[in-house]
């Protein structure tokens, strides 16, 4: 393990990843650089010539954030939709995965074997193929099932819904690996002690496995802000459900003739999921390695 590290650390390797990191930034650099210049300089020079002429402003934060200037952006309006479609989506998950991922690791129970299969499985099902049968069922029912018929803010609902069932296969699979890879006796001695499952899960599992449930919210975070498909499709995409994915996909204009705005929209949006995983890249790496080493 050793030799592996140092081979990793070796200079030639170390000046690989510093040139793969500068070329994988600098077109970052460039969007950053384009979102402070003018409307004029962005459609006739590279972003590179600011560096000779610095001509800086914030017009175009400005005019995507309140819809200053031509009327369009306004992306704040849409930055609480984000929000409410965001932490529910990840909320639900977190606590359905976890709790099947105690069951299933667990306690015994016939066709646990085969359960633990099937979820895996689901891992599989392409999102865009699942899409159809939700619209179906939001729209006309199914079996027992009454259509949804949601209006307005209670489509959020129908978002919330699908999120949560297109993370739990990933969201248990993770969480098993880590809580099955927990040491027997700890989990024996509790019982011993008299310790209920509500217990074990509380006071032992629960502050366990925080970093694997840390490391699923931040992938289940990012994924559901930058998410475009489900939130266009099942939200309706007006202006008080759509989500800030929904809008950008509008600033560019009918004939793409603004695209200057996309460079401060895209900061805009990027700006709180890059927040959460510097706050929490920490227990996000530990929790990527969750139930692939025991002890």
């Amino acid at each position: 393990m050793n030799g592996v590290r140092e081979r990793l650390a070796s200079r030639p390797l170390t000046t690989v990843a510093v040139v793969i990191a500068v070329l994988w930034t600098t077109p970052t650099l460039g969007l950053l650089l384009s979102s402070f210049r003018p409307e004029k300089e962005v459609k006739t020079t590279g972003w590179w010539t600011v560096f000779g002429t610095p001509h800086l402003t914030l017009d175009n934060y400005r005019e995507v954030l309140s819809g200053a200037g031509n009327g369009s952006g306004r992306l704040a309006e849409h930055f609480v939709n984000s929000v409410v479609i965001t932490v529910p989506s990840v909320l639900f998950p977190l606590v359905l995965g976890f709790l099947a991922a105690y069951a299933l690791a667990w306690i015994d129970f016939r066709g646990r074997d085969a359960l633990v299969v099937g979820v895996f499985a689901l891992q599989v099902v392409p999102l865009q193929m699942a899409l159809v049968p939700l619209l179906k069922l939001f729209s006309e029912g199914w079996l027992f099932l009454p259509a949804w018929d949601l209006t307005g803010p209670a489509r959020f609902g129908q978002v919330w819904f699908a999120h949560t069932a297109f993370a739990l296969p990933f969201a248990v699979f993770l969480l098993h690996n880590f809580l099955a890879a927990l040491p027997r006796e700890l989990i024996e001695a509790a019982r011993v002690d008299g310790a209920s499952h509500a217990t074990l899960l509380l006071r032992i599992v629960l502050p366990t496995a925080r970093p694997a449930l840390v490391g699923f919210a931040v992938i289940q975070f990012v994924w559901v802000w930058n998410d475009l498909l489900v939130a266009l499709t099942l939200s309706g995409g007006t202006a008080e459900t759509a989500p800030l994915t929904v809008r950008l996909a509008s600033l560019a204009g009918t004939y793409g003739n603004d695209w200057q705005r996309l460079t401060a929209g895209a900061f805009v949006a990027a700006l709180v999921p890059l927040l959460v995983f510097l706050s929490l890249g920490r227990h996000f790496a530990r929790g990527l390695l969750a139930g692939s080493v025991k002890g």
